[in-house]
C-alpha cells in the first residue's frame, strides 16, 4: 500500500530578516510553531503582523535567513482583503480558496481515467490510490457542503455562486473569503484579522470552528476575547522582533505587567543610585571644606604648613562618587511610561462645588442635552441628557447613525431640526482617518494648536510611552493608521475634556494599549459616550445604553 504522506509538519523561522524601503520589519527573527498549536499574533498597527503571515504563506520572500513551512494537509491563507477583482464571481472566490482540493481532484480524475487504458495497472493504480487517499484526507468530497455550512454560519446563507464580487459589501466579501478558507480544511490556517466585519453570533461560530480544528492556527487579531478563547500562545510583533508568550492571552498580560514592574524597578534603582552618589559627593565636599588647609603653628613639630593631602579619604570618595554620577548620567535608565489619565474640568453632581459658583449640587449643568433632534433624515432622538460622570454606550447595526450622533455632540454636524446643547470641553476620538497635514511630524501633530514650540511638548508626549524618540520626527504620511490614532489619543489624555466621545477606540491599537485605555476610563470623572464593537469593552461596560434602530428611532435604558 503506498504511503499517504511523507513530509513532516514543520513551521520554523531561523534568523529571518525582512526589509522594506526605509525600515527593517524583522531583524534576524527566530521562531518555531508546533503542529496543532493555536497562536495569536498581536502588535501595533504597522509593526509587521500581516507581513509575518505573508512570509509564512509564501506570499513574501525573506531577505535573509531560513523559513521552513511544511504542512502536508495544506495551507489556508486569509488576507485582510479578497485578492480578486470586482468582476470575479462568488464561485471564483470559493475556487481560489479551494484551489489545492480542486487541483487534487483534477489529478485524481485524470488518474482515474488512465486506469481504463490498456496495459499493466500497477503504477497507475498506485498513483490513483495515493491521490484518492489524499483527496479523501482533505475532505474533498464534503468541500462544497462545508462551504455552504460556513456561509450560513457567517451570515451569508444561500449566496449565489454567479453573483459578482463587486455587488457585495466589503464585509460580505471578507466573510465569503473566510468561509471558503475554512471550508478548504487545511492543516495550517493563517488568518489575518478574521473577526473583522463579523457580528457577535458569527464570531462565536468562528471560535467554535477553530477550537475544533485539529491543525495549526496562526491568527492576527486585536480581539481580546478571541485571543482568550482560542490561543495558547501569543506572538508580539514589535520593533523588528517577535516575542513569544505562553499561557494564552492571560500569560501575555502577566508578562506585560512583569515587564512594566521590571522597568519601574530598574528606573527606581538607577534614580536612587544617582541620588545616593550625588549626596555622597556633596557631603564629602562639606567634610573636606571643614578640614583646615594649614595647621596651627607648631603642633608637636608637625609643621606649620601641613596641607590637606591629595590622597585624603574625603577627596577619594568625592572623586569616586563623581565618576559614578558621570557613568549613571551618561547611560540613563528611561522612566516607565506614565499611566494614561483623562481629566475633566466640570464638577460631577456628587462632587463638592467650589464656593465661587454658589450653586447647589442640584444646579450642576448637564454636559450635553439633545431635544427633538433629527439628523440627515435618518437619526431621530426625542431627548438625551448626559450628566458629568455619565457613561453611555451607543449600540445598533452598521449605518444607523452611531458615528453621526457622536459628530452631532462634537459640534461637527448640524441637526436638521431640534436642539443640541453642550457645556464644557469636548474630546473626540474619531473612527475615520485623522486630517493632519501629511508633512507634519508626529511631534508637530501632537503640538498643533498648543502654545509654544513643538519641541517644548516632546517630554510630555514621550512620557506617555506611545512613541519612541525616533518616531517623533516621522512625517504623518509615514505613520500607520494606528500611529495616527495614538497621536489623537495622546492629545486627549494631555488636555482636560468634560465630554469624551470615543468612536471605535480599540481599532488599530494593541491589546496592551487597549487595556491601559480602559484603566484610564475607570478613573475619569467626566462623561463618556462610547461606540464600540469590542466585545471585552462592552462586557466590562457599566452605565446606560442607547440603542439606535434601523428605523431611525432610539431606545435608551434608564
Amino acid at each position: 500500500m503506498p504511503t499517504l504522506q511523507s513530509a513532516v509538519s514543520q513551521l520554523t523561522l531561523s534568523a529571518v530578516t525582512k526589509r522594506f524601503p526605509g525600515r527593517i520589519v524583522f531583524d534576524a527573527v527566530d521562531l518555531s510553531i508546533r503542529p496543532g498549536e493555536k497562536v495569536g499574533v498581536i502588535g501595533e498597527n504597522g509593526a509587521g503582523k500581516s507581513t509575518l503571515l505573508r512570509l509564512i504563506a509564501g506570499r513574501e520572500a525573506a531577505d535573509n535567513g531560513e523559513l521552513i513551512v511544511q504542512a502536508p494537509g495544506g495551507i489556508g491563507y486569509l488576507a485582510q482583503t479578497l485578492e480578486l477583482p470586482p468582476t470575479a464571481t462568488v464561485g471564483a472566490a470559493i475556487d481560489l480558496a479551494l484551489s489545492d482540493i480542486r487541483d487534487l481532484e483534477r489529478r485524481m480524475r485524470t488518474a482515474e481515467a488512465e486506469l481504463a487504458a490498456p496495459g499493466p495497472l500497477g503504477r497507475r493504480l498506485d498513483a490513483y490510490t495515493v491521490l484518492a487517499a489524499r483527496f479523501e484526507a482533505r475532505g474533498g468530497y464534503e468541500a462544497t457542503a462545508r462551504v455552504d455550512a460556513a456561509l450560513h454560519g457567517l451570515g451569508l446563507p444561500g449566496l449565489d455562486r454567479n453573483r459578482l464580487l463587486g455587488t457585495l459589501s466589503g464585509g460580505q466579501r471578507q466573510r465569503l473569503a473566510l468561509a471558503a478558507t475554512l471550508a478548504s480544511a487545511p492543516e495550517l490556517l493563517l488568518l489575518d484579522e478574521p473577526t473583522n466585519d463579523l457580528d457577535d453570533e458569527a464570531v462565536e461560530w468562528l471560535e467554535r470552528q477553530l477550537c475544533d480544528h485539529t491543525g495549526t492556527v496562526v491568527a492576527v487579531t486585536h480581539d481580546r476575547v478571541f485571543l482568550e478563547r482560542i490561543t495558547s500562545t501569543v506572538l508580539e510583533v514589535d520593533d523588528g522582533t517577535v516575542t513569544r508568550h505562553g499561557n494564552g492571552y492571560a500569560g501575555y498580560l502577566r508578562a506585560k505587567a512583569a515587564q512594566r514592574h521590571r522597568r519601574e524597578l530598574e528606573y527606581r534603582t538607577w534614580r536612587d543610585e544617582l541620588a545616593r552618589n550625588e549626596r555622597l559627593a556633596e557631603s564629602n565636599v562639606v567634610r573636606l571644606e571643614a578640614i583646615p588647609r594649614k595647621l596651627p603653628l607648631a603642633v608637636f613639630a608637625a609643621g606649620p604648613f601641613r596641607t590637606r593631602s591629595r590622597g585624603h579619604g574625603a577627596q577619594s570618595r568625592i572623586r569616586n562618587a563623581k565618576e559614578r554620577v558621570s557613568r549613571l548620567t551618561s547611560d540613563p535608565v528611561a522612566p516607565p511610561p506614565d499611566p494614561l489619565r483623562f481629566t475633566a474640568t466640570l464638577p460631577t453632581p456628587t462632587a463638592p462645588l467650589t464656593p465661587v459658583t454658589g450653586h447647589a449640587v442640584a444646579d450642576v449643568l448637564p454636559v450635553a442635552e439633545v431635544d427633538s433632534v433629527v439628523v440627515q433624515g435618518r437619526l431621530r432622538l426625542a431627548s438625551l441628557r448626559i450628566e458629568a460622570g455619565d457613561r453611555l454606550l451607543v449600540t445598533g447595526p452598521n449605518g444607523v447613525g452611531k458615528t453621526t450622533l457622536l459628530r452631532l455632540l462634537a459640534g461637527e454636524l448640524a441637526a436638521d431640526s431640534g436642539e443640541v446643547t453642550v457645556h464644557g470641553r469636548v474630546g473626540h476620538l474619531r473612527q475615520e482617518e485623522s486630517s493632519w497635514h501629511p508633512e507634519l511630524t508626529t511631534l508637530g501633530a501632537f503640538a498643533s494648536g498648543r502654545p509654544g514650540y513643538a519641541d517644548e511638548h516632546a517630554d510630555a508626549l514621550l512620557a506617555l510611552g506611545l512613541f519612541r524618540p525616533a518616531e517623533l520626527h516621522l512625517r504623518v504620511r509615514e505613520l500607520s493608521y494606528g500611529q495616527r490614532r495614538r497621536i489623537e489619543l495622546a492629545r486627549l489624555v494631555t488636555d482636560p475634556v468634560d465630554l469624551l466621545l470615543l468612536d471605535e477606540p480599540t481599532n488599530h491599537l494593541s491589546p496592551a494599549l487597549v487595556e491601559d485605555l480602559e484603566q484610564a476610563l475607570y478613573g475619569y470623572s467626566g462623561a463618556v459616550v462610547l461606540v464600540t464593537h469590542d466585545r471585552r469593552m462592552r462586557e466590562r461596560f457599566r452605565g446606560r445604553r442607547l440603542e439606535l434602530l434601523a428605523s431611525g428611532d432610539a431606545v435608551q435604558d434608564r
